[in-house]
């Protein structure tokens, strides 16, 4: 039996965190499923699905048990659908956790074959977010150290833009 987890996330853009989190999560599952999923409690995002989409699988490429999928529905019931035993957080400081911890046990009642996994985040990564990284790069800051390289650019010229 294959271990498969999913590892949502808005991922707007994907950050040196959230490749942590997934390189990380690649190691303990058979299959890592980054879902790319729509927050109804955020905004409008600054990159389309099928870009992220994009940015993920060119910092992944090297992680032979990752996939990139989309969603915009009910993540209990992809989790189902998909045959996953996890769903991988990761957590950077008590603030997640609390919302965490409330949609974990959201998503055990709507499936309870599943269990969360929060994994916590490196130190050096504890303030990163994307929030953060637009914020940064919409005043033309450096945000070279929060990305990776591969897609620095790509998220530069985009969120330069939306200034």
């Amino acid at each position: 039996m294959r271990r498969i987890a999913v590892c949502p996330g808005s991922f707007d853009p994907v950050t040196l965190g959230h490749l942590d989190i997934i390189t990380r999560a690649s190691k303990l599952f058979d299959k890592v499923i980054v879902l790319i999923s729509r927050n109804a409690g955020k905004s409008e995002p600054s990159f389309t699905a099928t870009e992220r989409m994009l940015m993920i699988e060119a910092v992944t490429h090297n992680l032979d048990n990752v996939v990139i999928d989309i969603l915009d529905g009910l993540l209990a019931d992809y989790v189902r659908n998909v045959g996953a035993v996890a769903i991988v957080k990761g957590l950077r400081a008590v603030s997640d956790f609390e919302y965490e911890f409330q949609m974990a046990l959201a998503n055990k009642k709507l499936y309870p074959e599943a269990e969360t996994v929060f994994l916590t985040t490196a130190s050096e990564n504890m303030y990163l977010s994307s929030s953060v990284v637009k914020q940064i790069a919409c005043f033309g800051g450096d945000i070279s150290h929060f990305v990776p390289e591969v897609i620095l650019e790509n998220i530069q010229q985009r969120l330069v833009k939306e200034r």
